[in-house]
């Protein structure tokens, strides 16, 4: 005990105990600093749909589906010129009645009487993946569609980039639709949602997934 209390008051264990506290902190900033540019980025090149089912049964799914289907074919026919994502959400916005619309039609065309609300904005998102492409958890600008009591599984996809428009039962995103993507984003980050085989990659995303599950990184509105 008394080796103990010496080596606590020494002067030199004060030091290292000083400059381990201090890298680690430095570890920390910079890992801290290094996940919120790579999720700023991401957040910022991609513009999502989110529909959420009435609920689990079958039938809700299937609805969920339709209106999906109907949904991505509206946006195919407005936003198939669009050149960037700030385009595609202007139009979007312009047009979020017909969304609306569109979405309660399908339900009462299909014999339903649910009602639909249709939201433009900031919304989180565990993560998630789609085809051979993973999104990391945060905030993503999205256009989210609620079905009734929305209570069911939900269905999403990428809007801008035009990933919504590929057959996702295939399990391969088209390399037209993943060029699109990596011109928005730097060549490392482009990585980390495309590589699931590289140990340093799938590091990095378990690192900013940590910092968001965590709590660590908030909305970049806020």
């Amino acid at each position: 005990m008394k080796n103990i209390f010496q080596l606590i008051h020494n002067r030199k264990f004060k030091i290292i105990i000083l400059l381990t506290f201090l890298l680690t902190l430095y570890i920390f900033i910079n890992a801290y600093c290094y996940v919120n540019q790579v999720s700023y980025d991401l957040q910022e090149s991609v513009f999502r749909l989110h529909i959420i089912a009435n609920s689990d049964s079958e039938e809700d799914q299937n609805l969920k589906y339709t209106v999906r289907d109907n949904l991505i074919q509206y946006m195919n026919s407005i936003c198939n010129h669009s050149t960037s994502k700030e385009e595609t959400i202007e139009i979007v916005s312009a047009h979020l009645s017909d969304f609306a619309n569109i979405a309660n039609q399908t339900i009462k065309d299909n014999g339903y009487s649910y009602d639909a609300s249709v939201e433009l904005g900031i919304f989180e998102f565990p993560t998630k993946v789609y085809a051979d492409i993973s999104f990391p958890a945060g905030y993503y600008d999205a256009l989210k569609v609620e079905i009734g009591e929305s209570q069911g599984q939900n269905w999403w996809c990428v809007l801008y980039p035009s990933l919504c428009f590929v057959n996702v039962t295939s399990g391969i995103v088209p390399d037209e639709s993943k060029e699109e993507l990596q011109e928005s984003l730097t060549e490392e980050e482009y990585q980390i949602i495309s590589d699931h085989q590289t140990p340093s990659i799938q590091f990095k995303f378990k690192l900013i997934e940590f910092f968001t599950k965590n709590n660590l990184l908030t909305a970049k509105n806020q």
